[in-house]
């Protein structure tokens, strides 16, 4: 077989640390750009909402319209799994169908030429990656699956139940990432406070911590994917009480009434989601990111109206919106009451507005702080600055800062941290200059 990969991953982080097992099993392939001349081309998909499924197909059909011939086109990913019947039968483009069981077998799938979906979870224990987009940053997948039943989630259906990998699993991974230079984390998973819950272990994520603080080499940490009902303030506060991981709080809590809460089956009330949230808050140098659903069944005008105030005035950092997707095999799909498409975009657009002024807001109290920051590389905006991000942000979706490339006639390193003080905003860019190296 030619050797020549072409491979995209769409989706989330988690789909990511699978793409890049994937690598890590074809490290004999040329990794290529270029994917009209590629041997072999992989999408890893995803299945999660209307716009993932959108995107997903539309690479698919794109990528084989401009692959050569005798290529390998290979369908895997939660699309894959989640759709199987159906796209073996309407899209012959592909060569190869794999859903999410069989990443660390990618190899014997290209030699076989054939498609497979095992029934097995996938949790990466002992599999070699090629972690990529970073010299220093990497995603450690805690688990798979979810035990929740949140109304509008289709996961569950072909992810299953929740299955977390041993602590010792995870930690053997983090060494040996630490050994290649690697010392800044994320921790990811569909419900990562559920962690060790699987296996009678309530307080997982906190012996997590306390593990991971043992590695020497690991500087920086952060977990994300918090789900309410699972957190506990035990957790806040180990996670308070660590230097290495920061006050970083990513809980997607989908809106604030008590009655929506209900008919999403969050399992959690208003009352229990703000005494969290003001407890995280309250921590300090925290960082708050959330999500919202707009347009679920059973939503009316009052119910979006609290969910706007309290967007707007809580305090959050970064707050995502989704619109609401029907989709099948969840409660919601055969709930009554739906909301019309109009209705959803032009709620979406409101939550929208307020999410940028809530970014806005937070970017612009942090000028005249001294932070750290990590160097990522050359910026787009201009040859002479650099792109950087705080150390308490996750890569790519909290936001960039711009440096000067020169400190003192010394060049700035990439891929180290830096004393630094926010000077500016540009759009929504933070400026800021180093005064030591």
């Amino acid at each position: 077989m030619s050797n020549k990969l072409h491979i995209v991953s769409l989706g989330c982080t988690k789909n990511l640390v699978d793409t890049e097992v994937m690598m890590g099993r074809l490290q004999n392939f040329e990794l290529s750009d270029d994917n009209e001349n590629a041997d072999v081309i992989i999408v890893n998909t995803c299945g999660f909402i209307d716009a993932a499924k959108e995107e997903s197909i539309n690479t698919i059909l794109n990528l084989h319209d401009a692959r050569k011939q005798d290529s390998l086109l290979v369908v895997a990913g939660c699309l894959s799994e989640r759709y199987r019947e159906e796209l073996a039968a309407d899209m012959p483009e592909v060569d190869i169908f794999t859903g999410v069981g069989d990443y660390d077998r990618i190899d014997e799938l290209l030699a076989q030429k054939e498609s497979r979906f095992s029934d097995e979870v996938f949790l990466i224990d002992g599999a070699e990656r090629v972690v990529t987009g970073s010299s220093y940053h990497a995603y450690i997948k805690l688990s798979e699956g979810c035990n929740q039943a949140c109304s509008f989630c289709a996961i569950p259906s072909f992810k299953g139940k929740l299955n977390s990998r041993n602590l010792d699993s995870i930690a053997t991974e983090v060494e040996g990432l630490v050994a290649k230079g690697y010392y800044d984390f994320s921790f990811v998973s569909q419900d990562s406070s559920s962690y060790l819950r699987d296996q009678n272990i309530k307080d997982g994520l906190s012996l997590l911590i306390q593990r991971i603080e043992l590695i020497e080499g690991v500087k920086s940490a952060r977990i994300l994917y918090l789900y309410p009902s699972t957190t506990t303030i035990s957790l806040l506060k180990n996670i308070g009480k660590s230097k290495i991981f920061h006050n970083y709080f990513d809980m997607p809590i989908q809106h604030i009434n008590d009655e929506m809460f209900r008919i999403m089956k969050r399992g959690f009330g208003k009352a229990q989601t703000l005494e969290l949230l003001e407890y995280m808050k309250s921590l300090p140098n925290s960082f708050l990111r959330t999500s919202f659903i707009v347009g679920h069944p059973g939503e009316t005008e009052s119910m979006f109206d609290e969910m706007c105030e309290f967007a707007s005035s809580f305090g959050f950092d970064r707050i995502n919106v989704f619109s609401y997707s029907d989709e099948e095999t969840t409660p919601a799909y055969d709930m009554s009451e739906k909301i019309s498409a109009k209705v959803i975009a032009e709620r979406a657009d409101i939550l929208g507005q307020i999410a940028s002024e809530c970014l806005e807001k937070s970017l612009k109290a942090e000028i005249g702080k001294e932070v750290d920051i990590i160097i990522d590389g050359e910026s787009d905006e201009h040859e002479y600055l650099l792109s950087a991000k705080e150390t308490i942000w996750a890569p790519e979706i909290d936001g960039e800062i711009y440096v000067n490339d020169r400190v003192k006639d010394e060049d700035l390193e990439f891929g180290k941290i830096y004393k630094a003080k926010i000077t500016g905003i540009v759009g929504n860019i933070l400026t800021a200059t180093v005064d030591n190296a």
